[in-house]
């Protein structure tokens, strides 16, 4: 079997912008995504997210983004980075669900199935839409509507008429608020007091991952850049915020089959609870390669003055990690890929030369 200079997991926006920048310094390569279409997670989003209700879409490399629109983010983004891979001529090989890798002396095997890659180096840009979080309450099992993660939300007609409890204090919760307050009757809980901003500061955007990257640093789980630059309403949501659907409640403690009760005593009947609680990194199939630090995170090889420069794995520098920790944004995954093809390339450099 064919020995390679490198694979790559995962074709969203990080994976690409790996695949072009590996492919620039001649590196020989694949990449593997689980998904039968081009799009990455974009694919799998509501489709009422139009290109004017995302945060942004960074450009691919040497490549211009799709510009904001009232069209579906979920055919738009999938339809550019179909373009993307065809037009660059990248070596995506799909569907392939990769099921774990493994370490055999020097090299790296990636396994999917009956079918497995030897490789020399690894760069992992599997993302965090497969992994969605549902913080554990006392009582969960219990409920009897219908719960909902912002990874399988049926968009805002679906919920008409019946009481929703949204749970989170992120940009989905408020877009889903945004959505649901003129057709519903809606519930806000958050963890904290929100944040709001009447703009968005870049400063505060960069404290925001540079202390994402502190975290992955010290070897802990990677925390939301998005969770700490704040809240904007849109115009959009405006109408929402008339009717008060951003009169946010704290955290109840337990939930019960009608809907959740607070420590004090009040309870709330609903319908649905939609946990708009985010999502953690995809990275279980990297397991077998012991990764992780005690502190529960994998840790990242810091790069001086670049805050979103850091994916080589500290245990093991065979591998790169984009899209997360710092980098888990669009214009981060992108600059993570240029960094994860250089730390490749001076891999490959350093390492004795092995038959393939």
């Amino acid at each position: 079997m064919d020995v390679l200079d490198s694979v790559v997991i995962g074709a969203g926006q990080a994976g690409l912008a790996a695949s072009y920048f590996l492919r620039q310094r001649g590196i020989d390569h694949v990449v593997l995504d689980a998904n039968p279409e081009p799009g990455g997670a974009w694919q799998h989003r509501w489709s009422s997210l139009s290109m004017d209700d995302v945060h942004g879409v960074a450009d691919l490399p040497g490549s211009a983004a799709p510009a904001g629109s009232r069209h579906a983010a979920n055919l738009v983004v999938p339809d550019y980075f179909g373009d993307y891979e065809r037009s660059q001529g990248l070596p995506v090989v799909r569907p392939v669900r990769v099921e774990r890798v493994d370490t055999e002396g020097d090299l790296l095997v990636v396994r999917a199935g009956e079918h497995e890659w030897r490789t020399r180096t690894l760069v992992n840009a599997t993302g965090t839409w497969t992994r969605p979080f549902v913080p554990f309450y006392p009582g969960i099992e219990t409920f009897a509507g219908e719960q909902v993660h912002t990874a399988h939300y049926p968009g805002a007609e679906h919920f008409r008429g019946t009481r929703v409890l949204v749970v989170g204090g992120g940009a989905s919760a408020v877009q889903f608020l945004g959505e649901l307050a003129p057709i519903a009757d809606t519930l806000w809980v958050t963890r904290r007091p929100p944040v709001w901003r009447e703009e968005f500061d870049a400063s505060a955007g960069l404290a925001a991952v540079t202390a994402v990257e502190e975290r992955v640093r010290r070897g802990l789980p990677p925390a939301s850049v998005v969770s700490v630059t704040g809240l904007k309403l849109r115009p959009q949501e405006q109408e929402a915020a008339r009717l008060g659907a951003y009169e946010r409640l704290p955290m109840f403690s337990r939930i019960e089959p009608d809907g959740v009760r607070w420590a004090d005593g009040r309870s709330e009947s609903v319908d649905v609870i939609l946990w708009a609680t985010g999502f953690r990194p995809a990275v279980d199939h990297l397991a077998p390669l012991g990764l992780r630090s005690p502190e529960g995170g994998i840790a990242l090889v810091p790069v001086p003055g670049n805050v979103q420069g850091a994916t080589t794995a500290e245990r093991d520098p065979r591998v790169q990690l984009v899209g997360y920790g710092p980098s888990a944004s669009t214009i981060g995954a992108s600059r993570a890929g240029r960094q994860a093809a250089l730390a490749v390339s001076r891999h490959l450099a350093a390492e004795p030369a092995i038959a393939g």
